[in-house]
């Protein structure tokens, strides 16, 4: 039977500023990408949603980001490798010892927001995380754009790669995602993001913002938590991939 890994960026609140329902999502999705304080999230709530996590049986990941609590992390950082290498360290290690604390622990990493496209395609940036993540030699799988240049560096520096779909954002012809800056970028059609990710998991296509199909291999999709109306979506996504005989399953199962 087909499965797919279903994920959301959760922990995203901070003190009286409220982001999300992860309580929600955490009934839907099979991962969880737990911020790590650096572009959202709090101790005291980052640690409540890994008790969510835990009592669920969610799989956690580390949503690293760069330091940037203002632009929620979606701003470009020209940053030193050295740098970068031990923000991602800070981050991962806080996020560890309070999933230890929850009773659950981190099994991936995916990077978040400017972070994550910039690595896809900058291999200096991208061989700084890569290198947190091998110094910290635990196995972690870390999560990387479907069909970006960063799954090829990082597999060749041994480490384990999923590649990733997004749900709720439209595509480019050449299966990039479309900047956020575009009209049309993000998605909020519960019924149409379902339809187009069961073809995704299907047929391994997407129709691009041009009509086009792109091809797209994944092993996960994602629904931001951040998104209007994300929970809907993310309903939608599990009711259709059910009805469709696929079952929602962490990858961590497959890469533990």
């Amino acid at each position: 039977m087909p499965t797919i890994d279903l994920n959301s960026d959760l922990g995203e609140s901070f003190g009286q500023w409220r982001m999300g329902d992860d309580a929600a999502m955490l009934d839907i999705v099979t991962s969880a990408n737990v911020a790590c304080g650096f572009h959202a999230g709090d101790p005291a709530g980052i640690l409540r949603t890994l008790q969510a996590a835990a009592a669920k049986g969610v799989a956690v990941g580390a949503h690293v980001a760069y330091p940037d609590l203002v632009g929620f992390g979606r701003r470009n950082l020209d940053i030193a490798s050295d740098e970068l290498t031990a923000d991602v360290l800070y981050q991962i290690g806080a996020l560890q010892a309070l999933a230890r604390a929850a009773g659950t622990r981190v099994t991936y990493v995916k990077p978040h927001g400017a972070l994550y496209n910039t690595i896809a395609q900058d291999q200096r940036q991208a061989q700084a995380v890569i290198a947190a993540l091998r110094q910290l030699n635990e196995g972690l799988v870390l999560v990387c754009l479907a069909g970006s240049p960063l799954l090829g560096w990082a597999r060749a520096a041994g480490l384990t790669c999923v590649a990733e779909a997004f749900a709720d954002r439209a595509y480019t012809p050449e299966g990039t995602l479309v900047s956020r800056r575009l009209p049309g970028a993000v998605l909020h059609d519960a019924e149409l993001v379902a339809q187009r990710m069961l073809r995704l998991v299907q047929d391994g296509v997407v129709e691009a913002i041009d009509g086009s199909l792109t091809r797209i291999e994944a092993e996960s999709i994602c629904v931001h938590g951040d998104s209007p109306g994300a929970v809907d979506m993310a309903h939608a996504l599990r009711r259709h991939l059910e009805l469709a005989g696929v079952t929602p399953r962490a990858f961590t199962e497959t890469y533990p």
